[in-house]
C-alpha cells in the first residue's frame, strides 16, 4: 500500500506566505522560505507554493523565490500561478521546482497539460482544480475562483488525465478555510473515475479530517494551510496519529 502524503500549501501573495477562508479575507501567515524549511524538518511530504494572484494579475511566478525555497528544502515541490506555456515550466523546473501545478490556464488551454506531460512527463504535471458545489453540481473556476466555468468537476478531470495530467489537486471551495473536514463524498467520487492520484485540499481543522478525507475521501494525499501554518496541527503529531489509526505514512525520522 502506498504512503499517503501530508502536503502543506504556501499560498503566496507579494511574497507573503497567506491564507484566507473560501477564497478571501486574506491574512499573513509567514515568511514562505522559512515555512518550507521547517515543514521540510517536520516530516512534510510534499510542499505546493502556489503563487495566488498571478493568473489574476496577469503575471509570472516569483522565479526568485522559488530558488530560495528549493534551496532550503529536501521534499519535493510543486509550484503554481501564472503558469501559461511551456517556458515558464521550463523556468520554474530550472529554478528547483519538481512539479507544476495548472489551473486556469488549463482550461482556457486545454492542449498545455499535453505539451507539459509530452514534454516532461505526466509526473511533471498537477491540474489543479478549484470547484464549488452549486443546485446543478460540482463546477470549476477560473483566477483564484472568481469566474465561474462551464467545465464540469469530473468529466474536466476525467479529460485532464487522457491528456496526460500526473496528479489532480482538487480545492472545494466550499470547504477552504472553514475548518470542518474535506469534500469526501466528490473526492471518493474523482477517486473511483481516476487512475491517477488525487489530492485533496480544502477543509483540514482536526486530525479526524485528515483520517477521514483519506478513508471515506480515498484520497492519496492531503494538503493543508492554516492547521500548519498557525500551529494548530503539528506534522509529526499528525502522522503519529494516522499510523495508529493504521494508515500508512511515511514516518518523521527524529
Amino acid at each position: 500500500m502506498l504512503a499517503k502524503r501530508i502536503i502543506p500549501c504556501l499560498d503566496i501573495k507579494d511574497g507573503q506566505t497567506v491564507k484566507g477562508t473560501n477564497f478571501v479575507n486574506l491574512r499573513q501567515a509567514g515568511d514562505p522560505v522559512e515555512l518550507a524549511r521547517a515543514y521540510s524538518e517536520q516530516g512534510a511530504d510534499e510542499l505546493v507554493f502556489l503563487d495566488i494572484t498571478a493568473s489574476f494579475e496577469e503575471r509570472k511566478t516569483f522565479t526568485e523565490l522559488v530558488k530560495r525555497i528549493a534551496a532550503n528544502i529536501s521534499i519535493p515541490f510543486t509550484v503554481g500561478g501564472g503558469i501559461n506555456e511551456l517556458s515558464d515550466v521550463d523556468r520554474l523546473l530550472s529554478a528547483g521546482a519538481d512539479k507544476i501545478s495548472i489551473n486556469s490556464s488549463a482550461i482556457r488551454n486545454p492542449q498545455l497539460i499535453d505539451e507539459i506531460a509530452r514534454n516532461y512527463g505526466s509526473q511533471v504535471c498537477v491540474l489543479a482544480v478549484d470547484a464549488k458545489c452549486t443546485e446543478k453540481g460540482w463546477w470549476c473556476y477560473l483566477n483564484g475562483g472568481r469566474i465561474e466555468t462551464d467545465k464540469e468537476l469530473f468529466a474536466w478531470t476525467k479529460e485532464a488525465q487522457e491528456r496526460g495530467a500526473g496528479e489532480i489537486l482538487f480545492t472545494s471551495m466550499n470547504h477552504d478555510g472553514v475548518k470542518t473536514g474535506y469534500a469526501n463524498e466528490a473526492l471518493a467520487q474523482l477517486a473511483d473515475n481516476l487512475s491517477i492520484p488525487v489530492i485533496a485540499s480544502g477543509g483540514a481543522g482536526t486530525k479526524e479530517h485528515f483520517r477521514d478525507v483519506f478513508i471515506q475521501g480515498k484520497s492519496d494525499a492531503a494538503l493543508a494551510a492554516s492547521v500548519f501554518h498557525f500551529g494548530e496541527i503539528k506534522i509529526p503529531d499528525l502522522k503519529s496519529y494516522l499510523c495508529a489509526q493504521g494508515i500508512s505514512v511515511r514516518k518523521v525520522e527524529r
